[in-house]
């Protein structure tokens, strides 16, 4: 690892990866914390009403937990706000483990100088998305540094959500599953992009930031049988196939042109020379389920995105690896992002 942090540790991709693992999880190593999930699966005891007895293991109560800092530039952008991405990515890193939203802390970082009237536009929007996942604040803090400490606002949110459906894990990928995009990918990365350069008002593009619980409750409510779920932020959709392939010990082989790409955003891509595959979403979850539930999956999916798609397929081909099929016929690696990407992101 260099010596000194770069812009591109925090990208989401293959330096960020040896940021926390040569650093974070060497000293913080413990079982739930190498897991890798988007939130810790906790068991807390439960005591029985009127009672001063230990739980036993029958009475404990799993919940997740899962912690996000939010340093988005622009504050606002097409379709969001530092506000709403907040509440949204906390909430949809709880989703993604099956778990019902239930209760958030929120710290702010302002500088010195920032408009309070934006701080209460910030406010009311993260007011609006938690209700939208049945969510409260119930604890905070507030600091203020002096004009130059910080860039106008950061965030951070931690939230708590009672599990709804058990046995989410990246660990639990297997030969022959389906792989599924919950909608098309790299509308938020791309937003951010616009919003930065200026040509927001040359596009329809916005964020596809949303709270993910809704699309994952309807999965659950009709029965179909969840292996993984990941929300594609920071990397995009090749870095959760890249930690799903690894921490399941598989392939997964995906077809290019099954891939949903707004044509806007393929525009962007051109221009900053990515791929969408790699662009943040906050909006966007990528599903594995067995090759059965295929179909049942993506009636639930297309009530709220008509774009939502199978894109792949878990194979053993090469274990641990991505494979991208082309359209030409032509198959490639599809490796975790590196360099600097976007910054600054969510």
């Amino acid at each position: 690892m260099t010596k000194n942090i770069t812009i591109a540790h925090g990208n989401g991709g293959e330096e960020n990866n040896e940021l926390i693992k040569d650093i974070f999880y060497k000293h913080f190593k413990n079982d739930i914390l190498e897991r890798s999930e988007d939130a810790a699966i906790l068991n807390v005891g439960r005591i029985p009403p009127n009672t001063t007895s230990v739980p036993s293991l029958d009475e404990s109560l799993q919940i997740a937990m899962t912690t996000d800092s939010f340093t988005v530039s622009p504050l606002f952008f097409p379709g969001g706000d530092i506000g709403k991405l907040a509440v949204c990515g906390t909430c949809n890193d709880l989703a993604m483990m099956g778990a019902k939203p239930k209760y958030l802390t929120c710290s702010v970082i302002i500088e010195e100088g920032f408009s309070s009237r934006e701080l209460e536009k910030i406010v009311r929007s993260m007011k609006k998305e938690l209700e939208n996942n049945g969510a409260m604040v119930v604890s905070g803090d507030t600091k203020v540094v002096p004009k130059g400490s910080v860039d106008k606002l950061f965030i951070n949110t931690t939230g708590i959500g009672e599990i709804a459906y058990k046995g989410i894990s990246a660990h639990h990928l297997k030969e022959g599953m389906s792989i599924l995009v919950s909608r098309d990918i790299g509308a938020h990365g791309a937003t951010i992009f616009a919003a930065r350069e200026g040509i927001a008002l040359e596009s329809t593009l916005e964020t596809d930031c949303a709270s993910l619980y809704p699309q994952v409750k309807a999965l659950i409510d009709a029965g179909i049988e969840i292996v993984a779920l990941r929300d594609a932020t920071r990397g995009g959709v090749s870095a959760v196939l890249n930690e799903w392939a690894k921490a399941s010990n598989v392939c997964i082989e995906v077809e290019e042109e099954k891939i949903p790409v707004q044509e806007q955003v393929k525009g962007i891509c051109e221009m900053l020379g990515f791929e969408a595959v790699d662009l943040a979403n906050e909006g966007t979850f990528v599903l594995a389920v067995a090759k059965e539930e295929e179909k049942r999956a993506l009636e639930v999916l297309h009530r709220t995105h008509d774009n939502a798609t199978v894109i792949g397929t878990v194979t053993q081909l090469h274990t641990g690896k991505v494979i991208l099929n082309s359209s030409w016929g032509t198959k490639r690696f599809l490796d975790l992002p590196t360099g600097e990407l976007l910054p600054r992101i969510c």
